[in-house]
């Protein structure tokens, strides 16, 4: 998800929480060092391009997308580049007390606000369910897990509502072995991940 970690996530640390912590770290180092590299601007456009043929087989009636950070694809830019028909757009919206994320119709014009976690979203707006929603990955196994920022955001949200299809968006760098990461109660499994190497679930 493309939100940072809490401000204050407890003094208690159990083992399992410490292994994702570790994980995190170095996929997102990882993925720092790819978006930084050579084959960055060809990854682009590659997932842009899986991306588009896949919403054009399912065509989403709204869609939910996400504002890229710390080297996340851009959908935003990707949805410009492949010319798709016009769809109705929005953007997650977070709230830190209580956490809780719900999705706000976007126009696609310029952002002057942001959400309760700094990230751009629309400052008004009514709030709405989209039928699908892309969602950025940290890591991700071959069985469709996710591996985020530890917010929780999108988990939460994706559990009050099983009926969203749900893709996740991740450079292939970001696979994670199914014997390195253990689903915990919380993760909400993903219909599929596209990655710059096309389906990787």
């Amino acid at each position: 998800m493309p939100f940072p970690p809490p401000a204050n996530p407890g003094p208690a640390v159990d083992a399992g929480d410490a292994a994702r912590l570790s994980l995190r770290r170095r996929l997102l180092a990882e993925r720092g060092q790819f978006a930084a590299g050579p084959g960055a601007q060809a990854a682009q456009a590659a997932l842009a391009t899986h991306l588009a043929r896949l919403l054009t087989e399912i065509e989403p009636e709204h869609l939910g997308i996400y504002w890229p950070v710390r080297g996340e694809f851009n959908p935003i830019a990707a949805l410009d580049a492949a010319t798709l028909p016009k769809l109705p757009l929005a953007l997650p919206y977070a709230q830190r007390q209580p956490p809780a994320m719900h999705y706000r119709a976007w126009d696609g014009q310029a952002l002057a606000g942001v959400d309760e976690c700094g990230l751009p979203a629309p400052g008004s707006g009514p709030s709405v369910v989209p039928d699908v929603v892309l969602v950025p990955c940290v890591g991700f196994t071959s069985s469709g897990f996710r591996l985020g920022y530890g917010g929780g955001y999108f988990d939460r949200w994706l559990a009050d509502h099983p009926q969203v299809t749900a893709i996740g968006l991740a450079w292939a760098v970001g696979e994670i072995s199914e014997d390195a990461f253990a689903p915990q109660g919380h993760d909400q499994k993903l219909m599929l991940v596209l990655t710059e190497r096309g389906v990787a679930t």
